[in-house]
């Protein structure tokens, strides 16, 4: 067993700060009675632990993260002693998104930072997306903490179907009104038939200080407390809520989760322009205590080729033990329920006469072997191949069972992988026909047809995109040369003074009277015929060059 398995049937910390995890923590026990022992089944679930240990983070745009060229930066109770830089070559002086997720050790902060509010008035801008590819249950309050001021608006989101679509969670804003349009409330305000609106809050928005308070909180405990009473000690009655009120269950689950950081801290003053490189967001760490969601059919769950799996019971199978095993009585599934209490109902998926036939063509000895290989085809319906093969291979001496010619571009054992050159659709399930997307990396942009597991193909410099079929800031794509060419100048960062303007990215054209890479040079031209290069004086040699050159057109023309 992993260590990640491990951590995930582990409570999410001894300090009890969740609830507890003692009732609905067995699926089956064994009991006798008159026939003989027999199974008891009952509904159960997995233990909460903090999704941080395994959420993959994304930040976007691209290149909102500070380093890439380094930058300095300044803090809002010391803003003009601008001496702290980030700079992303440096291990010492870079910020990448990871450190949002680490674990602190020794009191050393560590924290994701963005590039400083250098273009006003356009508003600093910056998506986090947190990603598990696994339906979750929130258990406990989500806490995000900031370094150097919490945002003074930003929107808290979540998806249910692994990044496809999303609504919004909470709304958090100095001023709700102007903000979002919204009257500002508290989770106090709310009522049992209510329980899942969505607000807006002030509590965590308004500048008090940086190093006074730091987090912002999504709070479950307290919208927990509306039915288990504040220190949550009546759970029996949350759990009859969970059971009989509509949408309350699905209200405390997602895939995934979104931060849109809108308007950064300000200090409690109006954004000041002559200084804006105190204006940024810096995240330390986020809490997220959750559960995987296995529908009350499994109690434990595990990682499992970098995915998150329920280890599902009461003969279900799939990522949530969404649907009955293969062979079973599909439409005998339902998911488990709290009720009745204590131990409440598992709805445990019904056998089938193809199920049993199942089992005795897999027995060793039912089919005929070649005394040669030891291995066995056969065909039949239930397969274990996800829907992507109706063909085995049994093989005797190690007792295996491998699928044969696995379609839809998938591969392995039980065709859950995907073929080189495709990634898996998070999007749908596993046996689904579209569950293998190729991964079409850009031919002249990228490294290598193949792509990571979610679908990223590795770029070559100057190179972006899940395709690498764009540029980064900074690059331009060639098309001569076939590949992202680094701008000498452009209309953001490197810009053309003194009316210069900027050719293919490439030169800077000059006025008559300034030169140098950025036209920042200026050429003083007398009535005499003289040079006088202000900002760089050249060498006398030129300077009587230019003269003796200048004389000659005067001749000509005067």
């Amino acid at each position: 067993m992993s260590h990640l398995l491990i951590f995930l049937l582990l409570h999410l910390s001894a300090s009890g700060n969740c609830q507890s995890s003692s009732q609905f923590d067995v699926c089956r026990s064994l009991r006798g009675s008159e026939g003989g022992p027999g199974w008891e089944f009952y509904a159960c679930q997995p233990p909460p632990a903090n999704m941080k240990e395994v959420m993959q983070i994304r930040v976007d745009p691209p290149g909102i993260t500070c380093g890439n060229p380094p930058e300095r930066f300044c803090t809002l109770e010391n803003p003009y002693l601008c001496s702290d830089e980030c700079d992303a070559s440096s291990p010492d002086l870079s910020h990448p998104p990871q450190l949002m997720g680490d674990r602190e050790r020794g009191g050393l902060i560590t924290y994701w930072q963005t590039v400083t509010w250098s273009r006003y008035p356009e508003p600093l801008l910056a998506n986090i997306t947190l990603s598990w590819n696994k339906s979750l249950e929130v258990v406990d309050d989500i806490v995000v903490t900031f370094e150097y001021g919490r945002p003074t608006s930003m929107v808290l989101e979540k998806s249910l179907d692994k990044g496809v679509t999303w609504q919004p969670y909470q709304y958090y804003a100095d001023d709700c009104l102007e903000a979002f349009g919204m009257s500002p409330k508290q989770v106090s305000d709310l009522a049992p038939s209510n329980l899942t609106r969505v607000i807006c809050t002030e509590q965590y928005s308004r500048w008090v200080g940086a190093k006074e308070e730091k987090t912002v909180v999504f709070e479950v405990r307290a919208r927990f407390g509306v039915f288990a009473g504040p220190k949550l000690i009546n759970m029996d009655t949350l759990y009859t809520r969970m059971e009989t009120m509509k949408g309350l269950r699905d209200f405390f689950t997602f895939t995934n989760l979104r931060l849109r950081l809108l308007r950064p801290a300000l200090g409690g003053t109006y954004v000041q322009r002559d200084n804006l490189l105190k204006y940024f967001y810096a995240i330390s760490n986020i809490d997220v205590p959750a559960r995987c969601k296995c529908n009350l059919h499994a109690s434990q769950c595990a990682l499992r080729d970098a995915t998150l799996q329920c280890e599902c019971d009461h003969n279900t199978s799939g990522q949530d033990c969404q649907r009955c095993s293969q062979g079973l009585k599909s439409g005998s599934w339902k998911p488990g329920s709290y009720l009745p209490l204590p131990k409440g109902t598992a709805n445990t998926c019904e056998a089938t006469e193809t199920a049993a036939t199942t089992q005795k063509i897999l027995i060793p000895g039912g089919p005929k072997f070649s005394q040669l290989s030891k291995i066995a085809y056969v065909t039949f319906q239930d397969c274990e191949c996800n829907g992507h093969s109706n063909r085995c291979s049994f093989i005797d001496f190690i007792n295996v069972v491998t699928c044969v010619s696995c379609k839809h571009n998938t591969r392995g054992q039980n065709c859950q992988y995907c073929r080189l050159g495709y990634y898996r659709n998070a999007s749908v399930q596993l046996d689904d026909e579209n569950i293998c997307v190729e991964c079409d990396c850009d031919v002249q942009r990228s490294v290598s047809p193949h792509c990571s597991d979610s679908g990223v193909c590795q770029c070559k410099p100057g190179a972006s995109g899940r395709r690498c079929d764009t540029c980064l800031p900074g690059y331009t794509w060639r098309e001569g040369e076939a590949r992202c060419t680094a701008n000498i100048c452009d209309e953001e960062r490197l810009i053309c003074q003194n009316g210069g303007t900027c050719v293919n990215f490439q030169r800077c054209v000059c006025p008559d009277n300034f030169t140098g890479s950025f036209c920042e040079n200026t050429v003083c031209l007398k009535k005499n015929g003289c040079l006088d290069n202000i900002a760089d004086s050249s060498s006398s040699l030129t300077s009587h060059l230019y003269l003796l050159t200048l004389s000659l057109m005067c001749a000509s023309f005067c």
